[in-house]
């Protein structure tokens, strides 16, 4: 049985108990995805590894090295004058 067909028999049994038919499938997959991702990161910064992984890690190496890097914007609390 597919993922719909089994939607189609849970709302089936949902109307004829009068409960609230189910979300259809794929309803919350991306939302599902987002946590997976942000537990993923919240696990790496608890482990003092860069939350970013290692290709993200790598690339903003790289990408400093090449003077093409995230640079902070001037007159911030931190800068002197």
């Amino acid at each position: 049985m597919d993922a719909l067909q089994q939607h189609l028999f849970d709302s089936y049994r949902a109307v004829r108990r009068g409960e609230p038919a189910p979300p259809a499938p794929g309803t919350h997959d991306l939302a599902v995805l987002r946590e997976l991702r942000d537990h993923r990161r919240f696990a790496r910064v608890l482990a003092g590894r860069p939350a970013a992984g290692p290709l993200g890690t790598a690339l903003a190496a790289l990408l400093t090295r090449l003077g093409l890097g995230l640079r902070r914007p001037r007159g911030g609390p931190t800068d002197r004058p």
